[in-house]
């Protein structure tokens, strides 16, 4: 894959956090996709799971500032999220999986209504709607989750597909 492809396909993993599509990730984006998130699964910012789920989006955000804002603004633009970004989370997974795990946990916790400590398949296609992806690709992402077909999606199923899709650039990823 030549360099140009990579960058576009870097550039779609961006878009998936820039949340208001304004040419940045920032702090906002991480707590407007929590707060879509409690809305579409009936849960309130107050209770146990909503205050977990506002402090996975802080430490998500947090890590990824840390590893990304280059000029320390705040916020991270496209240009530090492909030459930085990226290549700091290619270079070490792990890092990403446990910057990502606390708001992973929580958001799992709250798209799990029946509270037996892993989400259903159609609640993370729901959650992941709610975050921007498309009806086709959340079907599909949902179901891949479920890598035991157990028909439930756990955390670390979640984690290890995320830091795989934001670290593994494969030619038709």
């Amino acid at each position: 894959m030549d360099s140009a492809e990579y960058e576009r396909k870097i550039a779609l993993r961006f878009a998936a956090f820039d949340q208001d599509g304004n040419g940045y990730i920032d702090r906002a984006d991480f707590s407007a996709a929590a707060a879509r998130l409690l809305t579409e699964f009936g849960t309130t910012a107050r209770c146990d799971k909503g205050q977990a789920l506002y402090i996975g989006a802080e430490a998500f955000w947090q890590g990824m500032a840390g590893i990304a804002d280059v000029d320390g603004d705040q916020r991270v633009t496209r240009e530090e999220f492909v030459g930085g970004a990226v290549k700091r989370l290619r270079d070490n997974p792990e890092r990403f999986a446990e910057i990502a795990r606390p708001f992973l946990h929580a958001a799992l916790a709250v798209a799990d209504q029946d509270n037996e400590g892993a989400a259903s398949v159609p609640a993370v296609q729901r959650a992941l709607r709610v975050l921007g992806a498309s009806a086709e690709t959340a079907a599909f992402a949902a179901r891949n989750l479920d890598a035991d077909q157990d028909g439930k999606v756990g955390e670390n199923e979640a984690v290890a597909a995320l830091a795989a899709y934001f670290t593994v650039i494969a030619p038709d990823a």
